[in-house]
């Protein structure tokens, strides 16, 4: 794993007018004793590195009790594990704080809502998507809640959340499916370590919403979301009592999907207006407006 800062300056001189400095911070690599061994080259590596196969940054995480500011890291881990990684930027180096191999599958995605008073994280896995807290310095444990949600691997996952304690979970399948449910948080006494609970509150799903897998996922508001799948195609969904009934269908252009991201632009008149960026074997950005 390497952590990278990212310096970008206007720059109206150049042909992009941007200008961009890259820092290397960090690195870390489970096996990093494999290359002190005398003579590793005679001996049969048992256990070769595991592979991240998702990211997501912990926002809002307090720090308060800690002497040095800290930023954390959770990964989805190819050999059955979710871990955090703590980021010490002034001593550069990624720490191993926390992990949980209480999957024992690979877990393919990983994600944290973008404001986390309680620090809880969803992961997803085999048809199924676990709640966990991320505490500091302590073992992940058992998750607060677990959703049967798929029928196989869950490829693409979002939260956004509604209102304060309420959070809608999205996610995408091998099986071309969407499943979305509505989550409330209680925190019991106000303390995030005094029994946190989660409730199911309500869950919609669309099978075979796409004809190959789901791999790109994005709530824009309550009641609509996009979804994105290796069959090239965007789909807009609105989001109501009976279910997911779907708006309207574009085609993009990129082979092999791997990734789907949206961000809001409000222009001069007043417009808001939705820009959606694709990935995989190649990059395209699409944009446009939504039904009120």
């Amino acid at each position: 794993m390497e952590c990278y800062r990212l310096l970008c300056v206007g720059d109206p001189a150049s042909e992009s007018t941007v200008a961009c400095q890259v820092v290397h911070v960090a690195s870390h690599r489970l096996d990093e004793h494999w290359e002190r061994k005398k003579n590793r080259h005679k001996l049969v590596k048992m256990d070769p590195e595991t592979r991240y196969m998702s990211l997501s940054v912990v926002p809002g995480t307090s720090t308060k009790q800690l002497p040095t500011p800290w930023k954390f890291v959770a990964a989805a881990c190819s050999d059955g594990s979710v871990r955090v990684f703590g980021l010490l930027e002034a001593a550069r180096k990624l720490v191993l704080v926390a992990e949980s191999f209480h999957h024992q599958r690979c877990v393919l995605k990983v994600e944290a809502p973008e404001r986390c008073t309680a620090t809880d994280g969803a992961l997803g896995k085999s048809g199924e998507i676990s709640l966990q807290r991320l505490p500091v310095f302590a073992a992940l444990g058992t998750p607060l809640l677990t959703i049967t949600a798929h029928s196989c691997g869950v490829n693409s996952l979002h939260i956004h959340e509604t209102q304060e304690g309420q959070y809608l979970v999205a996610s995408g399948s091998d099986d071309g499916s969407i499943h979305v449910c509505l989550l409330e948080v209680d925190l019991g006494r106000g303390e995030v370590a005094a029994g946190t609970c989660l409730h199911l509150l309500e869950r919609v799903a669309r099978p075979c919403a796409h004809a190959a897998h789901v791999t790109g996922i994005r709530v824009l508001r309550p009641d609509l979301l996009l979804s994105a799948s290796v069959d090239q195609r965007l789909t807009l969904w609105r989001r109501g009592p009976d279910g997911l009934d779907a708006l309207s269908t574009t085609f993009f252009h990129v082979p092999d999907l791997a990734e789907l991201d949206c961000w809001e632009v409000v222009e001069a008149s007043g417009e808001l207006r939705y820009y959606c960026v694709l990935c995989g074997q190649g990059l395209e950005m699409l944009h446009g407006t939504v039904p009120p």
